[in-house]
């Protein structure tokens, strides 16, 4: 849900102010716990991302939070993080439409299908979807449908790199090949997104 929405419902619910009040309310809030306090990686989260970042793979984090706070979590990688940052007020359509996912493959100069996007919420997976990119869902606090992904995992726990490359070659080796109009090989790298990976 945009943050608007979640405006939108608390002032439905009898808080006194207007829903963009609301929403920097919020926003502020988050934003000076996440400097206050380390940030609640998943498990296996940051550890990708880093090691995607030195073995050269660009990397973006996609998420419907407001720009300010994606900051501070792509700041907290320091150099080894996210090449791209799109947030929720950078489109005009929160996921599931696909907007966020195509403004960061065309900001890492890639072709959608070419990206695997790891998503935490059955909305980020329809996003990824929608926009071609491989889709690996890792279930975080609502349950995600099998097979509404390419992959689906519990954890990214012990998922380094080749280990991403193994489960979604696959799936990356059929989109090069409707692309191209003919069979490929497994790629050795893949530009990768995320969503919400904390």
């Amino acid at each position: 849900m945009a943050w608007s929405g979640r405006g939108e419902i608390l002032r439905d619910k009898g808080v006194d102010l207007e829903v963009e009040e609301i929403v920097q309310w919020m926003t502020d809030f988050v934003v000076e716990r996440l400097h206050g306090d380390d940030l609640p990686w998943r498990p296996g989260a940051r550890e990708l991302v880093e090691e995607l970042h030195d073995r050269g793979i660009p990397t973006a984090l996609v998420t419907m939070s407001r720009r300010t706070m994606a900051l501070v979590t792509a700041e907290a990688f320091g150099a080894r993080g996210f090449r791209v940052v799109v947030a929720g007020d950078d489109v005009d359509r929160p996921k599931p439409h696909p907007d966020a996912y195509l403004t960061a493959a065309a900001q890492l100069g890639v072709e959608p299908t070419a990206c695997v996007a790891i998503e935490d919420s059955a909305t980020g997976v329809a996003s990824a979807r929608a926009s071609g990119a491989v889709t690996v869902a890792v279930e975080h606090i609502v349950p995600i449908a099998e097979g509404a992904s390419d992959v689906h995992l519990t954890t990214l726990d012990g998922v380094d790199v080749d280990r991403l490359l193994e489960l979604t070659g696959p799936a990356l080796s059929a989109r090069a090949a409707e692309r191209q109009g003919g069979p490929t090989s497994v790629p050795t790298s893949a530009p990768a997104t995320e969503g919400d990976a904390r």
